[in-house]
């Protein structure tokens, strides 16, 4: 029995790849994309981040600008209360106690003291 030999000028290439047509997007396309929408998030952050410390740096400044005018505003409360208390202390006792040294202002100090207290 006579051996099976190849054909006269061998085989033809064997077919390994498969001929579908890719549907849909390349990886690559993927990445770009995925990509693109992280910068663009990323450079959100940052203006935001900035906008924010901005925000914040005006608003150091403006309370900077408003202090004397909050300060005069106390200072001035401060005062209508020191003469209404020497007024109403006039009133009740007919004379006003110098309570300090001096004749100067002096801001009062409030201290907390505890109510009525039955041990």
């Amino acid at each position: 029995m006579p051996q099976d030999m190849p054909p006269v000028g061998g085989y033809g290439p064997v077919q390994y790849k498969r001929n579908i047509p890719s549907l849909g997007v390349r990886p690559r396309t993927y990445l770009l994309v995925g990509g693109a929408i992280m910068v663009y998030g990323w450079y959100k952050l940052v203006v935001g981040i900035r906008e924010t410390n901005e925000y914040a740096r005006e608003k150091v400044w403006s309370r900077i600008h408003l202090m004397p005018v909050l300060q005069a505003e106390e200072d001035r409360d401060q005062v209508r209360r020191y003469l209404a208390d020497q007024a109403r202390e006039k009133s009740l006792l007919g004379e006003n106690l110098k309570v300090y040294n001096t004749d100067r202002f002096v801001r009062p100090t409030f201290a907390a003291t505890p109510g009525n207290k039955s041990n």
